[in-house]
């Protein structure tokens, strides 16, 4: 008998970016971790999930200070995908890598305290807040242009119609349902408030990732059949359920 040999398929190395913020803390630590506290209160959800870049820049730390940091910051949900400005000898194993050469983009505006947030191109007069129904408040808020990417759309107080499409790499974080009267391309983040009944509305679903209640579907988990089609997709215990609404 002749031995086949197969030669092993080459492992593939692709370049490909993705949108990460970045957070570029001020001395003393203390009082700035204090102010993005504060910014978590106000936006729930709003670290949730994003990958984010830790700009050191020109502050003075040593290596027990920046793992202190990035300890903090972890524990408040806020995962460092990597650290700039840092020399070698403040990184190791236990650490971030370092990154360098990020192309800037819009700035991410975090919502004010008593204003329903709006993406930095949409204009306040498009954006219009339901009346609540009286004794039973269901706030709510159109959004009559595009959600683009790098803007990001945050809601936590209701549920959130937009009559465009979402971009690739553009966010919709809201405390009740999405409804996407377009493409949605980017990332929905329904029930962030605790509600598990919230759904997520699209008329082309392209998603990168969706959320409800705090469980993820990624763009890789969902099912091929549904991608362009017109679907609904809830929760139903801890499982993802998506429908069609053609």
């Amino acid at each position: 008998m002749t031995a086949v040999l197969t030669k092993p398929r080459p492992i593939r190395l692709k370049g490909r970016s993705y949108l990460a913020l970045t957070l570029t803390p001020e001395l003393p630590l203390e009082d700035w971790l204090i102010r993005l506290d504060e910014l978590a209160a106000l936006s729930a959800g709003f670290f949730l999930r994003r990958p984010v870049v830790l700009d050191i820049e020109g502050l003075e730390l040593d290596r027990a200070e920046l793992r202190d940091l990035v300890g903090k910051l972890s524990g408040r949900g806020v995962r460092i995908m990597g650290i700039e400005g840092a020399t070698a000898s403040m990184l190791g194993s236990d650490l971030p890598p370092a990154m360098s050469g990020g192309r800037s983009t819009a700035d991410v505006e975090p919502p004010a305290a008593e204003a329903a947030p709006v993406p930095e191109a949409v204009a306040p007069e498009s954006v219009v807040r339901s009346d609540p129904t009286p004794g039973k408040p269901t706030p709510s808020i159109i959004v009559t242009q595009p959600v683009r990417s790098g803007q990001s759309l945050f809601f936590p107080e209701g549920d959130v119609t937009i009559v465009g499409s979402v971009a690739s790499g553009a966010e919709v974080v809201a405390g009740g349902s999405i409804h996407v009267y377009g493409t949605l391309r980017g990332r929905a983040l329904a029930g962030t408030m605790g509600n598990a009944s919230a759904r997520i509305f699209c008329s082309r679903l392209e998603a990168e990732l969706l959320a409800i209640d705090g469980f993820y579907k990624t763009a890789e988990d969902m099912e091929p059949e549904l991608r362009g089609k017109a679907v609904q997709i809830w929760l139903e215990g801890e499982t993802f359920k998506v429908g069609s609404i053609a």
